[in-house]
């Protein structure tokens, strides 16, 4: 038995933020204090750091939900279904439906509900529900749609990563300019080939890590106080992902019983250039090689840090051909890895 990704689709926002647009924020230090550097001196750290040079946002009348169901439907549509077959509609994201203006996260009902009522689904035995799994949360929905598969308790599921980070920015954070919009989506299937999912890994670290991902003030000390924004320790999250991920995807391909030079690529969470290329590079040294090139396709450049959104969206790219020196054939083997609040990992090793 094969269970597999038989349906993809993403939806990138058309709304472009360059970074040169940031030249005018006032940039801030965590205790309100001013940064001495000016914005172009930070905008240039920022990208040589992080690999961005553009990102983008969703347009002002669309929440998270409707990226979704643009993605879920090019999934469905991709995988050829009827979807009033669905099983399960499984949705990940962190911040649910922002409205535009609005710091407020609704999340009732949930988004894979609206998704369900966006997709004009009738079935009431196809369950909709969320997960909340920080940044790994569309490889977790992969994952548990294929439990559910295994289980005998579904035959078909859509698996969505939805995220507007955008609208939960602190303008004054030098880390705002990281985070995007975006949605990625998947028709996870059963079938008798010898591709699909061969095997994953999954862990939460809390003891220390729960709290490198969080919601914060804004560190503008004459703002509301009251209101939260995405925040994080990025330092200690570079090292706890260079720690963490490398090995959770030797384990997970040791599990798969495929050797390390099968592997044609590794779709990894988009989260900042510098540290993925440390963590693929890691994880090729804990066998005792370089990383190939062009082993790591990379969407970052242009799309910024859409959190969930990440790891279908540039398999959706590498799949029709939109990265250059990037393409994947039937019979490769893949990774897919994340990490991110929680503090969440995992990795699931894929025959294509």
């Amino acid at each position: 038995m094969a269970i597999k990704i038989t349906g993809l689709g993403s939806f990138i926002p058309d709304v472009i933020q360059k970074n040169d647009q940031f030249k005018d924020h006032t940039f801030l230090n965590m205790d309100g204090s001013a940064i001495t550097s000016e914005n172009g001196v930070i905008i240039e750290k920022f990208k040589a750091i992080t690999g961005i040079e553009e990102r983008r946002y969703a347009p002002s009348e669309m929440k998270s939900s409707d990226m979704g169901s643009k993605a879920a439907e090019k999934a469905i549509k991709d995988a050829g279904i009827d979807r009033e077959t669905l099983d399960y509609i499984i949705c990940a994201h962190n911040y649910g439906d922002v409205q535009k203006g609005s710091n407020f996260s609704d999340i009732v009902p949930s988004l894979a509900s609206r998704i369900k009522h966006n997709l004009r689904i009738q079935n009431p035995k196809c369950v909709a529900y969320d997960i909340l799994f920080g940044c790994p949360g569309w490889i977790e929905g992969v994952i548990q749609a294929q439990a559910f598969i295994k289980a005998g308790m579904a035959k078909k599921c859509l698996v969505i990563g939805t995220e507007m980070l955008s609208r939960v920015v602190d303008d004054n954070d030098r880390d705002s300019m990281i985070y995007s919009d975006g949605a990625g989506a998947t028709v996870i299937e059963e079938d008798d080939s010898d591709t699909g999912i061969l095997a994953f890994e999954t862990a939460t670290f809390t003891y220390d890590e729960a709290y490198f991902l969080f919601n914060g003030s804004s560190y503008n000390t004459e703002a509301n106080q009251d209101t939260k924004y995405i925040k994080m320790y990025g330092r200690k999250i570079y090292n706890f992902a260079l720690t963490q991920v490398p090995q959770a995807m030797k384990s997970c391909l040791e599990k798969s019983g495929c050797s390390i030079d099968e592997v044609k690529k590794i779709f990894i969470h988009q989260a900042n250039e510098k540290m993925d290329e440390a963590i693929v590079s890691r994880f090729y040294k804990l066998h005792d090689l370089e990383m190939p090139e062009h082993i790591m396709p990379m969407s970052i450049n242009k799309l910024g840090n859409s959190s969930v959104a990440t790891v279908p969206t540039v398999f959706d790219l590498v799949r029709q051909g939109a990265l250059e020196n990037h393409e994947i054939n039937k019979g490769d083997v893949v990774i897919f890895a994340s990490v991110g609040a929680g503090m969440n990992i995992n990795a699931m090793i894929y025959r294509y």
